[in-house]
C-alpha cells in the first residue's frame, strides 16, 4: 500500500471519530484537536473499533519502520501533521510514535505539546514569529520564518494581557480562544510589577519533576474511571526578568537580565544538560486540589497559588542568568545597532538579543558566552520574529518576549 493511500485511510478513521462521537460534545472537542498539533497531551478513551482495527494489529517491526519513515520525511508543518495522525490511531501507534519522535534538542523540530516545554536545539535556533492583536490584547506565537500568505502557519502558544491594579498578567495558553487557568490548555503566565520593570515567570510544570508513588488502589481507581490527566492548576516560579531603571532619562536601548531558576548554569558547561520534561504533570487524586468552575469569567490570576517551595528550586544549583547583548552606536545611521542576521528589519526599542551572563571562574567557553540564546525583533506592523535555542524552551522564550510588550515608563 502506498503512503498516500495509507494516510487517506488514517484521515477517514479520524473523520469517523469526529462525525460519530459516543456523546454529543465529543465530536466538537475531537475536531478542535485535529486542527492544531498544540493541544493537551491527553490520553482519551478510544472506540473499540479503532483499538481493534486492522492498523492496530500490524507487526511492531513494520509499524516502527512506517512511523520512522513518516517522521523523517515530514519535517515541517503542516505536512508534519501526518506524525500526529500516526499517534492518534490507537494506543500502540501512539507509544511507538512517542518513541520515534525525538526532543527539539535532538531533532530541532516541534511535534507534541510537551515539545514547547523542552529545550531547543544546541546548534541552530528554532525560528518563530509573534503576531500582536491590539484590539483583543492577545499575542500569538507561530512556527515559521515569517507569516505565510495563506495563514496556514501552526499556532504554538497564545497569550492574553490582563491589567491589574498592581501590574499586568500575561496568561499563556495552548489555544487562542481560552485563557482560563481552570482549563487544561493553560500552561503558565507572566506577571509584572506596577512599573513594568520586574517580571516573574510561572509554569504549571514544577522545576524538578517529583517522583510520585501511588498505591495499587489509586491506580486501579484511575484506570477504572478512565480519567484524562490534566495539567496542574498551580503555578511554579521558574524565572525572573528585570529591566534597569533609566533614572537620568537618557536615550538608549533597554537593559535587561533574566534569571532562569528552573535552568542550572551547569547546563551550558561541557557535558551539562538542561532539565527536559517528558510529559505534562497530571492532576490526579491528592496531587492537586479540585478546580473551581469559572465559565464566562476573565482569566484567573490569583497569587495565592503561585508559590513553590524554595528547596525544589535550590536543588537545581546555581541559576542560569541571561543578559541583553550590548548594541553598538552607528555613527552614520545615528542609532544603536545589533546584527540580527536579516531576521529583524524595523528599528524598535523592543528588539533585543540575549546571551549568558556567567562568572569568569566557571568553566564556560568564550564561544558559549557569545552564543545568542534568544533574539526578538520587529519586522512589520504588529509582527515580530522570535528565534530561540538551547537551553531555553519555546514557552520560556515566549514569556521573556512578552515582557517587552508591557509599558515601561521608568525604563525609557
Amino acid at each position: 500500500m502506498s503512503f498516500k493511500s495509507f494516510f487517506r485511510e488514517l484521515w477517514e478513521i479520524k473523520d469517523g471519530l469526529a462525525i460519530k462521537p459516543k456523546r454529543g460534545g465529543e465530536g466538537r472537542n475531537w475536531r478542535s484537536r485535529t486542527r492544531s498539533h498544540i493541544a493537551p497531551d491527553e490520553v482519551l478513551p478510544q472506540p473499540e473499533a479503532v483499538q481493534q482495527g486492522q492498523w492496530a494489529n500490524l507487526p511492531p517491526e513494520l509499524l516502527l519502520d512506517i512511523i520512522r519513515r513518516v517522521e523523517e520525511s515530514e519535517t515541517s508543518w503542516p505536512a508534519r501533521t501526518a506524525v500526529l495522525f500516526c499517534a492518534s490511531v490507537c494506543k500502540s501507534w501512539r507509544n511507538i510514535t512517542k518513541e520515534v519522535v525525538k526532543t527539539p534538542e535532538q531533532c530541532g523540530r516541534l511535534t507534541f505539546p510537551i515539545s514547547l516545554k523542552q529545550p531547543g536545539p544546541r546548534d541552530s535556533p528554532i525560528q518563530c514569529y509573534v503576531r500582536r492583536h491590539r484590539a483583543s490584547s492577545t499575542y500569538r506565537l507561530y512556527s515559521g520564518l515569517v507569516p505565510s500568505e495563506n495563514e496556514s502557519d501552526k499556532l504554538l502558544l497564545a497569550a492574553k494581557r490582563v491589567r491589574r491594579a498592581t501590574g499586568t498578567d500575561f496568561v499563556i495558553s495552548l489555544v487562542a480562544d481560552d485563557f482560563s487557568w481552570t482549563c487544561n490548555t493553560y500552561v503558565g503566565k507572566l506577571r509584572s510589577n506596577f512599573f513594568g520593570t520586574k517580571f516573574t515567570m510561572y509554569d504549571t510544570q514544577p522545576p524538578v519533576l517529583p517522583v510520585v508513588q501511588q498505591n495499587n488502589q489509586s491506580n486501579r481507581s484511575f484506570h477504572a474511571k478512565q480519567v484524562s490527566p490534566r495539567m496542574s492548576a498551580f503555578n511554579y516560579t521558574i524565572g525572573a526578568i528585570s529591566y534597569e531603571l533609566n533614572v537620568l532619562r537618557t536615550r538608549g536601548p533597554r537593559r535587561m537580565h533574566c534569571a532562569m531558576h528552573s535552568i542550572p548554569v551547569s547546563c551550558i558547561q561541557q557535558g551539562g544538560n538542561a532539565p527536559t520534561p517528558t510529559s505534562f504533570t497530571a492532576c490526579v487524586d491528592d496531587q492537586c486540589s479540585p478546580l473551581p468552575a469559572s465559565k464566562g469569567k476573565e482569566p484567573e490570576t490569583d497569587a495565592s497559588s503561585t508559590c513553590i517551595q524554595g528547596a525544589q528550586v535550590q536543588d537545581l544549583g546555581e541559576s542560569l542568568v541571561l543578559k541583553n547583548k550590548a548594541p553598538r552606536w552607528h555613527e552614520q545611521l545615528r542609532c544603536w545597532c545589533l546584527n540580527f542576521r536579516g531576521r529583524v528589519t524595523v528599528a524598535s526599542v523592543k528588539n533585543f538579543q540575549l546571551v549568558v551572563d556567567v562568572d569568569p571562574a566557571l568553566n564556560v567557553s568564550v564561544e558559549e558566552q557569545e552564543k545568542i540564546i534568544l533574539q526578538f525583533g520587529k519586522i512589520g506592523t504588529d509582527i515580530f520574529t522570535m528565534d530561540y535555542r538551547y537551553p531555553l524552551s519555546a514557552f520560556q522564550a515566549f514569556a521573556i518576549c512578552l515582557s517587552s510588550f508591557d509599558t515601561k515608563p521608568a525604563c525609557e
